[in-house]
């Protein structure tokens, strides 16, 4: 089977069902996004060194191929529409409270960097803010499952508790943000 099949070169893909609709279509925007963000996360899983860590970044990776299937998929052709249930975004609140504990309180804004992972971790984490913006484009016009939101906007916040543990791990410095002063 050939990778290219020339169905696209005019602006046009099939969604999973085989619905045909514009590849900048909010459809098409949101669940591509989704898909940025899990390349984003390939490249932070290659560069964190604890296997606990990896193992949840598969396991997000995983969740991320189900929700972005799910909005792939013309909403008629949509058997399974539970792609993202209750526990998966306890898994990600779990996996925060357990970093969160380790750290220190936040006292102030940081900028993003410190080593590759962290910076990395802080790119995936403004490409999730960015999928969320693109699958609220997207429920402005079709039904999308709550629960997507929630794991995507949970997701956001991961990142975030993770990117300062892997700091923190790293013996990496958390830049303060230092706001420049009028006058």
């Amino acid at each position: 089977m050939k990778i290219y099949t020339k169905t696209g070169d005019r602006g046009m893909t099939s969604l999973v069902g085989g619905q045909r609709v514009a590849k900048n279509s909010a459809r098409l925007e949101s669940y591509g996004t989704v898909d940025e963000l899990n390349s984003c996360l390939g490249i932070v899983r290659a560069y964190v060194s604890a296997a606990e860590t990896a193992e949840e970044l598969v396991e997000i990776q995983s969740r991320l191929f189900d929700l972005g299937g799910n909005l792939a998929t013309d909403p008629a052709d949509l058997k399974v529409k539970v792609c993202i249930r209750e526990e998966d975004i306890a898994f990600l609140e779990h996996a925060i409270d357990r970093m969160d504990a380790a750290l220190s309180p936040m006292r102030y804004f940081v900028l993003p960097g410190g080593s590759p992972a962290v910076s990395f971790c802080h790119l995936a984490r403004t490409v999730c803010r960015r999928a969320e913006r693109r699958i609220l484009d997207l429920a402005e016009s079709a039904e999308v499952d709550s629960r997507i939101l929630q794991y995507i906007n949970r997701l956001s916040d991961y990142l975030f508790v993770l990117s300062r543990k892997l700091s923190q791990d790293e013996g990496a410095e958390e830049m303060k943000w230092v706001p420049r002063k009028d006058g």
